[in-house]
């Protein structure tokens, strides 16, 4: 299935009452994908079973968070690399860095080169506004 997309009229940012506003292509998202329906199709290629799948995919879940929490980089040589990063506010002094200038946390995600290949080959579909039912943002 191709991806869809609608056009969206949006201002132009930064500017005061919206300045030029110009169309642009936006993504119209399906429902997510669960993991009970990435399990139902993982059975469909291996000889494992749905609670193993499952337990394997709960298990994969629990390793990322406590390796990330651990400052590691995580890779996954066909799907990518996730990373922890962080952003700060700026200090005069060397001595003055410590946590207390860490605004926030963040995971960062790097897919790998055969990721990135796929999407150059996919379709896209434009639809119209009113054929568009699915939400306009990801539920993430």
């Amino acid at each position: 299935m191709p991806i869809q997309f609608k056009s969206v009229l949006r201002c132009e940012p930064g500017v005061l009452g919206g300045g030029n506003k110009k169309y642009y292509a936006s993504i119209v998202y399906d429902k997510p994908f669960t993991i009970d329906q990435i399990v139902k199709e993982i059975e469909k290629f291996s000889s494992l079973s749905e609670p193993d799948i499952r337990g394997v995919i709960i298990a994969l879940e629990n390793v990322i968070q406590d390796k990330l929490c651990d400052g590691r980089i995580i890779k996954f040589e066909r799907l990518g690399t996730f990373y922890p990063s962080i952003h700060s506010n700026g200090v005069d002094s060397e001595e003055d860095v410590g946590s207390s200038i860490i605004k926030r946390l963040a995971i960062r995600y790097r897919p790998c080169d055969r990721l990135k290949a796929s999407l150059k080959t996919t379709k896209l579909s434009k639809v119209s506004i009113a054929k568009s039912n699915a939400p306009i943002t990801p539920e993430i």
